[in-house]
């Protein structure tokens, strides 16, 4: 074999090496970036429902905060958040609580007497409640997520609603 051909064999070899390098390093980080998707994928999922269930309850405390319309309390023995709105001459009364593993929505009149199961269930959740600090201050657990919130109007808190 003359130096040439010798030449290229090493210059073919020598390029198939790189290349080989080079699809294996692309198929390792191909790998490790979907491992890497999948866990954050998981864990996102994992959250989801306490996510929504928190994010849905500070879209509502944020657009009903006017004087003297959010409280704490207790409806039917279960701790609830209320939003209190008017139309007109008639009082209404939006009741967001947790119930038989789902986080629930009841619009109504006050003073209308109904059960748990009237409102709308809005997302599966294993837990939910809420603490109050002060009149314009509460929490709210979801899971192990939570969310502290203030209420620019102040929060009217029911009787029996005590501050740790």
């Amino acid at each position: 074999m003359n130096k040439a051909m010798r030449g290229r064999s090493i210059d073919t070899i020598f390029m198939l090496i790189v290349f080989s390098i080079f699809a294996v390093s692309v198929l390792m980080t191909l790998m490790f970036g979907a491992t890497i998707y999948r866990n954050i994928n998981d864990l996102s999922h994992s959250n989801e429902p306490e996510q929504i269930a928190l994010s849905y309850i500070w879209t509502k405390t944020k657009n009903f905060d006017k004087a003297d319309t959010i409280s704490i309390g207790d409806f039917n023995g279960i701790p609830a958040l209320f939003i209190y709105e008017s139309f007109g001459d008639t009082n209404f009364r939006t009741a967001i609580y947790h119930y038989d593993g789902w986080l629930y929505e009841l619009f109504s009149e006050v003073g209308l007497e109904l059960s748990p199961t009237s409102g709308t269930r809005i997302v599966m959740v294993d837990t939910l409640t809420f603490e109050a600090y002060n009149n314009e201050y509460f929490r709210t657990y979801s899971g192990d997520k939570s969310l502290f919130l203030y209420t620019r109007s102040g929060l009217v808190l029911d009787e029996g609603v005590g501050l740790p």
